[in-house]
Formats: C-alpha cells, sequence, structure tokens
C-alpha cells in the first residue's frame, strides 16, 4: 500500500465485499496524495458509502470528494465501456479528471447515479440470473440458452458464458446487493448460484462453471 504515495489515480478492484472496500479506502486517504483520484472498480456496492470510509469528520471533504468508480466492463481488454458513477461526495474535477482518463484509454464512458448496481448491472445481472433460473428448472440447457442470446441478439457470448467469465461469486454478490438495497424479490438470486459458490465452481479463474476451463 506505501508504494501509492506518490501515484495520480488509484483503481481499486477487489471482489464486492463492502467491509474490505471501505477498509482499503481508509487507507487510500492516508496514503496516496492529496491530489490522487481515489477510483473503485465496483459494480454495485454504493459509491457514497465508500467515500464516506475515507473520513471520520463527514464534513472533510478533501478526500472523499475524489473517489469515484470507474466500472470496467468484462472483459476490460475487449469491452470499451466504462461506467463513471460520482458518489454525494464528488467533485465535478474528480468526474472529469475520471472520464478524460477513461478516454485516454481508448474506453467510452457512460454516466450512472449511485443507485443499487448502477447503469450496467441493474440491467445485465437480472438477464443472467433469470437464465440462470431457466437452466436450474430445466427450461433450457446451458448450450441452448446461450445459443438463443448469442444467435437471437446479436451478443458475443451467451448469459452463462457471461458469468463464467464474471465469476460466479461475484454475480451472486452482485444480486445480493440488489435484492438487499431494492428489496425486490425480482433480485433474488438463483438458487444454483449459491450451490456453486458453495461448491467453488467459480467460473473460468477457477476453470469450472458453467463450463469448464
Amino acid at each position: 500500500m506505501d508504494d501509492l504515495s506518490e501515484v495520480d489515480f488509484v483503481i481499486e478492484a477487489v471482489p464486492e465485499f463492502p467491509d474490505l472496500k471501505t477498509s482499503i479506502f481508509s487507507q487510500l486517504a492516508s496514503v496516496c496524495p492529496p491530489h490522487a483520484v481515489l477510483a473503485t472498480n465496483t459494480s454495485s456496492i454504493s459509491i457514497t458509502k465508500i467515500a464516506a470510509a475515507t473520513t471520520e469528520d463527514p464534513k472533510d471533504l478533501s478526500a472523499s470528494s475524489r473517489v469515484i468508480s470507474t466500472h470496467f466492463m468484462n472483459p476490460v481488454p475487449v469491452q470499451k465501456g466504462v461506467e463513471i458513477i460520482p458518489g454525494l461526495q464528488t467533485s465535478q474535477e474528480t468526474i472529469d479528471r475520471a472520464t478524460e482518463f477513461c478516454q485516454r484509454m481508448g474506453k467510452v464512458p457512460s454516466r450512472s447515479a449511485d443507485s443499487p448496481g448502477f447503469l450496467a448491472n441493474r440491467i445485465l445481472m437480472p438477464y443472467i440470473n433469470e437464465a440462470i433460473i431457466c437452466l436450474e428448472t430445466g427450461v433450457g440447457a446451458k448450450e441452448d440458452i446461450d445459443n438463443i442470446m448469442k444467435n437471437g441478439t446479436n451478443v458475443p457470448m451467451g448469459p452463462l458464458q457471461l458469468a463464467d467469465f464474471i465469476g460466479i461469486d461475484t454475480c451472486q454478490a452482485i444480486m445480493k446487493v440488489l435484492h438487499t438495497e431494492t428489496g425486490d424479490s425480482k433480485y433474488r438470486p438463483a438458487g444454483l448460484l449459491g450451490k456453486m459458490v458453495d461448491a467453488g465452481w467459480l467460473g473460468k479463474k477457477s476453470g469450472k462453471g458453467f463450463y469448464d476451463y
């Protein structure tokens, strides 16, 4: 962490556990220089909550105003999309710097409000979750589910393969956040998600998910 004492821009990309992220940002606020943008790659956790962890005094915006989400779409080397999500404390300067940073990387930024799931996962995760429900209830085989979406909607990969690339545990974590934060039953994680996480079948990163790698 001390190696970050001279950076201009830092992007955190740890798993989707709120306590882990807030702990890291508490440390970043004291280690990074006072001009550094403190970005998170979170795909579902409140930016306002993460920013609040940078100070014990809510009136002190010196660090919290520099917190923002740059949520890169997966797989990052292929997809150009990045969500820019400011928190309640985020300054316009931080928004502008994060946007320019992503553009200089060749990405296409889209702005989202600090709302559960933001734009991408508010739309994407229920789609993936419903595909998993279709699989576990026998509506279709995994190959048929992925093939109809690839060949019927012109997406590069089907929802189950995409879940493997995102990470089964990450999908479950995001659905839990959506379900908890909105209180809406339509975001209840599929039962199969939990079973796969328990089995250690986390997708591409573990070598086994809906498919073998």
